[in-house]
């Protein structure tokens, strides 16, 4: 529970914020908080506050959902970066949200609102909505069913149109996403799948300036590229591990 208090809006916290958010008594936050701390989960800054720990990022980066996928990804990434110096992005489900998970950027990037280990709605980005096109029904319809967030103007909001594009991302197996998220970028994503047939297991992608969004067309094909590699290496490690 006082894990649970820290995220990306309050990454650093005093122990009374902590105690406050998760609704426990002060005395019990303290004890949490200090066996928290002598396991490297939770470290006390030099203004006395506290921010989750390195020990936490060291176990997460040995998920086995997203070590190999991460493994196998970062040189095609790599690559991709090379080949355009934008944003490169990965990101997966988590039920009716993504998380990123890894990514690339240069000191001339576009700056984004997204890092890795944060997490969006699965329809207000442009690998969110990859990943909801291909996505189980019921995940589908959860999302198309519940309010959806206006970023910015640009947002498509309306379930009817939303469903409409994800059944063209499904044909098209790519998706521009037109500054849905912030005004000042635009996003090229594609799906990773299992094999190149198998279920989508990620979402890569390209995020540019929105004032060049005339070259959003021509990232299409090397993003393909990157992410059919991705997937055959993905389906070439299941098969000789079978």
């Amino acid at each position: 529970m006082v894990l649970s208090a820290f995220d990306r809006e309050h990454q650093t916290q005093t122990l009374s914020q902590i105690a406050q958010r998760t609704g426990l008594a002060l005395s019990t936050t303290h004890r949490v908080v200090m066996e928290l701390a002598e396991r490297g989960a939770l470290e006390r800054g030099e203004d006395g506050a506290w921010h989750v720990g390195l020990r936490l990022w060291e176990i997460a980066s040995g998920c086995p959902r997203t070590q190999i996928l991460r493994d196998v990804a970062l040189p095609f990434m790599q690559d991709l970066y090379e080949a355009t110096h934008e944003n490169i992005q990965l990101a997966v489900r988590e039920g009716t949200e993504l998380v990123f998970v890894e990514r690339i950027a240069g000191h001339r990037s576009v700056e984004l609102l997204t890092m890795v280990g944060s997490r969006f709605p699965m329809g207000s980005t442009g690998m969110g909505r990859v990943l909801l096109a291909h996505a189980p029904l019921d995940i589908q319809e959860a999302v198309l069913e519940s309010p959806l967030r206006a970023w910015t103007p640009h947002t498509v909001t309306d379930p009817k149109t939303l469903r409409a594009q994800l059944g063209r991302i499904r044909r098209e197996q790519i998706f521009v996403s037109d500054r849905q998220l912030s005004e000042n970028t635009v996003a090229v994503a594609a799906p990773v799948r299992i094999g190149g047939t198998g279920p989508v297991s990620a979402a890569l992608g390209i995020v540019i300036a929105a004032r060049t969004a005339s070259r959003a067309r021509g990232l299409r094909e090397p993003l393909l590229r990157a992410a059919y590699g991705i997937s055959d290496e993905l389906g070439r490690r299941a098969h000789t591990t079978v």
